[in-house]
């Protein structure tokens, strides 16, 4: 090989070579000054979650939440739904925070589909998911606020807590821990997250009145407000033509009251709510009254 080819090469490795230490160099440089602290303690709270990344918390996954509570003094360390009383302690104990109560909760689907017998409005040929369906004229079904039963609720639970049941969702008591997922991704808005010490419950989110209602659902909730004149603790609201209930309100009354406007409903839609058993009966029960 000619001497200078050879000389020209070498030339240009330690040429190549001096410019890679140079910028090498730089970058150590440029990492050690811009380089950010990471917060031992911030790994010790992300180590004492489940790890579930379920956002329930509100923040971007278990590490965000950990930022958040160990930054914020505003965070409380009772977000981690999935961790429940367990969790919130130990990050309690790790953040130096008053430790606050841990409510036990469950998603609840208003919704009375099947037992109100609802029919079709039309056939929905496309892509499985009840979002594509509701785009399509609001879905399938001839009540527009009715659960469209694709299972997209079931897709993205976590937790595998949402099993369908003959196209209808049924909540698992025993693996929901009230994450809140199912509620995001409900395109039609009718999954709750509510106290597993509530005394009541409304399985419809019906917005239409009367005989709108009746000529779709069998059960469906008629917007009488008999349940509002009823209820003497004033926890029944009937708000943009649904039935809101104020739990705290109906639980700091006491005992009995619920009776009222459970009787007073003409359509059977204000129930006696019993916490995980009522939730593992109800979408149950739904199919085989309509069957």
């Amino acid at each position: 090989m000619d001497p200078a080819l050879i000389k020209l090469a070498l030339g240009g490795l330690v040429l190549l070579g001096c410019i890679g230490l140079f910028f090498g160099i730089g970058l150590a440089i440029a990492a050690h000054k811009f380089a950010v602290e990471v917060n031992p303690l911030i790994e010790e709270v992300v180590e004492s979650l489940p790890l579930a990344q379920c956002g329930g918390c509100g923040y971007p996954g278990c590490e965000g939440y950990a930022i958040a509570v160990v930054n914020d003094p505003d965070v409380p360390p009772n977000l981690c739904f999935p961790g429940k009383e367990k969790v919130a302690a130990r990050v309690a104990e790790l953040t130096g925070k008053k430790m606050t109560a841990v409510e036990d909760q469950i998603a609840l689907v208003r919704c009375s589909r099947v037992e109100g017998r609802v029919s079709h409005k039309h056939e929905y040929y496309g892509f499985a998911s009840c979002t594509a369906a509701n785009l399509s004229f609001g879905g399938p079904s001839a009540c527009q606020y009715a659960c469209i039963g694709l299972g997209e609720c079931a897709d993205v639970c976590p937790f595998d807590a949402i099993e369908m049941v003959e196209n209808f969702p049924v909540v698992n008591p025993d693996k929901c821990v009230s994450c809140g997922v199912c509620v995001k991704t409900c395109p039609k808005k009718i999954i709750e997250i509510q106290t597993l010490k509530a005394r009541v419950y409304v399985p419809c989110s019906t917005r239409d009145l009367g005989k709108n209602v009746k000529a779709v659902c069998e059960v469906g909730c008629i917007g009488c407000k008999m349940c509002v004149k009823a209820c003497p603790a004033e926890a029944v609201q009937y708000e943009n033509n649904v039935v809101k209930i104020d739990h705290k309100a109906c639980i700091a009354y006491g005992p009995g009251c619920e009776t009222a406007c459970v009787t007073k409903c003409p359509r059977d839609i204000f129930r006696h709510y019993e916490g995980r058993q009522a939730i593992a009966r109800s979408g149950v029960d739904g199919l085989r009254m309509a069957g």
